[in-house]
């Protein structure tokens, strides 16, 4: 089913009432965000404890940010504070994976609970608008000229688009190793350097960007999708020639420690917040693509993806 399809199926389940699980208490939840104010993380964080309110399946969420290390200090944090809460969620995702390859924490997801994955999207890469270069190519002949002169920004290192940049040097004939790539603490942070110039080229999800890119502020050069992004004049990396194509997707997890009840009660919660209004507008708003999964098959799935993203770092040069 398309992306566009499934959210039309999604709303009209919101219509017609089939919301949340009446016999399930509302809880009051805390969510951990571990990253900086202001990204993808963060959004997804927020719009999903607006929507399990909205839902009635939360009485109440707090919030707490704590970036860093590609989320492995959130990660550390929750992980110790939480143990056995059936009440605390932390936001993660891809990045996530990356940051632990490559930063080898002394707490990983193992000692967490998957509960599920949320959403993807794919990567876009952006100039500034005062930039000089104009197109992808543009960036990769600066970059045969003098890699370092080209200043890649985004998220943490072994995040996503981290690993797209090393993956498009490789393409390129360059050294991935040698890409200058400077990571940031969290989206708002990425934007902020990419506007002011403080950046040769940044990446992200398009919603990060979305409002830079429509006001003119941005340049967008290049997705990292299989095709274009739907109602966008985006190239994807494919079609300038370069065999890149990396998603990016976004899940939760529970504390450590929880009862079986209590991580099948926190699934059946946040399957039944896919067919609450407030999270379908929150799809839609920013671009995300719904891809719920739980349960075993999430467990596995983030263990494919370590395992995928481990061999794709190794190939591009990362580790």
């Amino acid at each position: 089913m398309r992306r566009d399809e499934f959210l039309k199926s999604l709303a009209a389940l919101a219509a017609v009432g089939a919301l949340p699980l009446s016999a399930q208490a509302a809880a009051n939840l805390k969510m951990m965000i571990p990253a900086n104010p202001g990204g993808g993380w963060d959004t997804t964080g927020r719009a999903l404890g607006k929507a399990l309110q909205d839902a009635g399946l939360a009485a109440s969420v707090t919030y707490e940010n704590k970036g860093g290390a590609a989320g492995a200090i959130g990660l550390a944090q929750f992980v110790n504070a939480s143990k056995g809460d059936p009440n605390a969620l932390m936001v993660m995702g891809a990045v996530m994976l990356g940051g632990i390859i490559t930063g080898k924490p002394p707490v990983d997801l193992k000692t967490a609970t998957p509960i599920a994955r949320l959403t993807s999207e794919y990567n876009v890469f952006v100039l500034p608008a005062s930039s000089p270069l104009k197109t992808m190519k543009d960036v990769i002949e600066q970059m045969k000229k003098d890699p370092a002169s080209v200043k890649w920004g985004g998220g943490s290192r072994g995040s996503t688009e981290h690993i797209a940049a090393a993956m498009l040097a490789r393409e390129a004939g360059l050294d991935a190793s040698k890409i200058n790539y400077v990571p940031f603490r969290g989206g708002g942070e990425a934007t902020a350097a990419i506007l002011g110039g403080n950046v040769t080229v940044g990446g992200s999800g398009y919603s990060e960007f979305q409002q830079y890119i429509e006001s003119g502020k941005m340049r967008p050069i290049a997705v990292t999708s299989p095709t274009r992004l739907k109602g966008l004049n985006i190239p994807t990396l494919k079609e300038l020639g370069y065999n890149v194509e990396i998603g990016n997707w976004r899940g939760v997890y529970a504390a450590p420690g929880i009862a079986p009840e209590a991580q099948k009660a926190l699934v059946d919660m946040i399957t039944a917040v896919f067919r609450n209004k407030s999270w379908v507008d929150a799809l839609e708003k920013n671009g995300w693509t719904p891809a719920l999964l739980t349960g075993k098959a999430f467990h596995d799935f983030v263990d494919q993806e370590f395992a995928m993203l481990r061999a794709v770092m190794v190939k591009a040069g990362m580790i």
